[in-house]
């Protein structure tokens, strides 16, 4: 992983973390977005411009990659560099809610 990669990308924002979350299936932009709103009971949407421009910019640094178009939908997947750095940030979220809680996590 880049400098770059990290820099852009550590920590996420919302949406970016949700839609590489749901892209470890594969998924169309409007899927993410239907299940976007099912997992947070409809307190997170995402709205079109800002979906594309997320997945466009994404797939042009390598976190996900188009699949297939599908009725005129086209259809992405997470990659490996999106791994880890969906895996990065799923760390630095559990860190900040143990904290929260007042469980110290040193030396992981």
């Amino acid at each position: 992983m880049t400098d770059r990669i990290k820099r852009v990308y550590v920590p996420m924002t919302e949406t970016g973390f949700y839609i590489l979350y749901c892209l470890q299936s594969e998924m169309h932009g409007y899927n993410i977005g239907q299940e976007v709103k099912r997992m947070t009971g409809g307190e997170v949407t995402i709205s079109p411009g800002t979906m594309y421009g997320t997945l466009s910019k994404m797939e042009k640094d390598g976190l996900i990659r188009f699949v297939r178009e599908e009725e005129k939908r086209k259809r992405y997947v997470i990659t490996e560099l999106g791994s880890e750095v969906l895996g990065i940030e799923l760390h630095r979220i559990e860190r900040l809610y143990q904290n929260s809680k007042g469980v110290y996590a040193y030396g992981r």
